[in-house]
């Protein structure tokens, strides 16, 4: 059985990295199925979410979490990753909160985003 709360924390610091580096590569993360929610903003497939992550408004970015949880999410070894923090955007002094869930599914080894839901908490 795979240790789903080790993949849960290796995707999340790996995604927060390339995310903080160059959101652009993010790309091979998703699929043409996969779904970002983005505050009230939804896109479908792989195209339009690294298009949506490379448009926000602003340059730099760091992801503090806060707290990671993680459940498997079904027979086929997909995993449901909950994760609140902070965002330091830019020169803000003020840190905003978020909470962002990804549902992993399985893929040739590996894993893909299936779901991405980010939202600010005010």
């Amino acid at each position: 059985m795979t240790d789903f709360s080790a993949v849960a924390q290796q995707f999340t610091e790996y995604y927060y990295n390339t995310f903080k580096n160059d959101r652009s590569q993010l790309g091979p993360l998703y699929s043409d199925e996969s779904m970002l929610t983005f505050e009230t903003n939804q896109v479908q497939g792989t195209a339009a979410i690294v298009e949506k992550l490379t448009s926000l408004p602003f340059q730099k970015v760091a992801h503090h979490v806060a707290s990671l949880d993680a459940q498997p999410a079904g027979p086929d070894g997909s995993i449901i990753v909950h994760v609140t923090g902070k965002l330091m955007i830019d020169e803000e002094a003020n840190p905003q909160s978020y909470s962002q869930t990804f549902h992993l599914i399985p893929r040739a080894g590996s894993y893909y985003v299936r779901n991405d839901l980010f939202r600010l908490v005010y």
